[in-house]
């Protein structure tokens, strides 16, 4: 069953867009490469999988297009983007903050900024289980996960 519920690939529908700080890149790779490794996602209804999920915004909305391994569409989930757009932008700030106590060689700063992410990714990832409630089943640490990945789709729509 796990090989079958879960999110075989990923593609992030605004990589044209703009290119991503470096920090939000390794972030990326990182949440894409764990996502990859570990994750559940059952969209609810749908034959089982492995799935290709494309992830994308679309007219301020996100959008899980969700597909076979094949390609073949399932279907989507869309969600407003409106209850997540505070988190976001505190998540972004705090990157730039984390990348300005790096370079400063401030650790005492890095630690704290780190624990005001981890926080932020608990919150952001709450919210994606609660959004996603009845149309997608996924785990906590896979909603942590997308949660980076809808704040990098954020930061290369606004930059």
């Amino acid at each position: 069953m796990a090989q079958r519920s879960r999110i075989g690939e990923i593609v992030l529908e605004a990589e044209a867009l703009t290119r991503p700080s470096a920090e939000l890149e390794a972030d990326r790779n990182s949440a894409i490469a764990d996502l990859l490794h570990e994750n559940r996602f059952i969209p609810k209804g749908a034959p089982e999988g492995p799935y290709t999920l494309h992830l994308g915004l679309n007219g301020g909305r996100l959008v899980f297009d969700i597909r076979r391994a094949d390609g073949s569409p399932i279907g989507a989930v869309i969600l407003a983007m409106g209850p997540f757009r505070g988190l976001i932008k505190d998540y972004l700030m705090l990157v730039g903050a984390h990348h300005a106590a790096v370079a400063d060689g401030q650790h005492a700063r890095i630690q704290a900024i780190d624990m005001g992410r981890r926080g932020l990714h608990n919150e952001g990832a709450e919210l994606l289980l609660r959004r996603l409630n009845g149309k997608i089943d996924i785990d906590f640490d896979t909603a942590r996960r997308l949660f980076t990945l809808i704040c990098v789709l954020h930061q290369r729509l606004t930059h």
